[in-house]
């Protein structure tokens, strides 16, 4: 085999197994988000989504923020207004927690900025929400203020365990991807 057709070929192993872990990432938050979909406030994805940014970068992130977005539709249904909701938001979760991972060097010391960043990102969450889907259907004015009114009993406990989500699960849970990401790097050099 030449050098250039073994070049060829460990780039499309690297490409692959690149893919599989975004695969299997992506699989795992439709998966948690399915099994606790029965609890309302409570989730898991939006610190599972902090965790993978802040270690694997914008480029896996976002991937992973499209792919679940998409993916998810096929879970619980389509909904424009959600689709849409998602594609904005967890991109731009992905790419806030991404750039952090970037600047922050000592976790356990920022632990409560990363903990009110991802809070405040919740809120956006709702608001967002509070605002695209009565613009997407129409609401009257008395419309959209209860279903912002509404939306605040939600709201709330999704506040509260995002703070005590990413409080207790972020550190031992960055040390796991950054095992992952370890391992995807050691596989892509020569």
């Amino acid at each position: 085999m030449d050098k250039v057709q073994q070049t060829k070929n460990q780039t499309l192993a690297r490409s692959a197994k690149e893919c599989a872990y975004i695969a299997v990432f992506v699989a795992l938050v439709v998966a948690v988000q399915f099994a606790l979909s029965f609890v309302p406030g409570v989730e898991l994805v939006t610190v599972m989504f902090v965790c993978f940014s802040f270690v694997m970068g914008v480029k896996r992130s976002v991937i992973s923020a499209t792919a679940f977005s998409l993916l998810r539709q096929l879970v619980f249904g389509f909904y424009p207004t959600v689709l849409v909701l998602y594609l904005v938001y967890f991109n731009l979760l992905s790419v806030v927690f991404a750039l952090l991972g970037k600047k922050i060097t000592s976790a356990i010391k920022y632990l409560p900025i990363i903990v009110l960043i991802a809070c405040l990102c919740t809120v956006l969450f709702t608001m967002t929400d509070n605002i695209l889907t009565p613009l997407w259907y129409g609401y009257s004015l008395r419309a959209t203020k209860a279903y912002f009114m509404a939306s605040l009993p939600f709201m709330i406990p999704q506040v509260i365990c995002t703070a005590l989500s990413v409080t207790v699960l972020f550190i031992p849970l960055i040390k796991a991807f950054n095992l992952v990401k370890t391992n995807l790097l050691k596989s892509q050099t020569p």
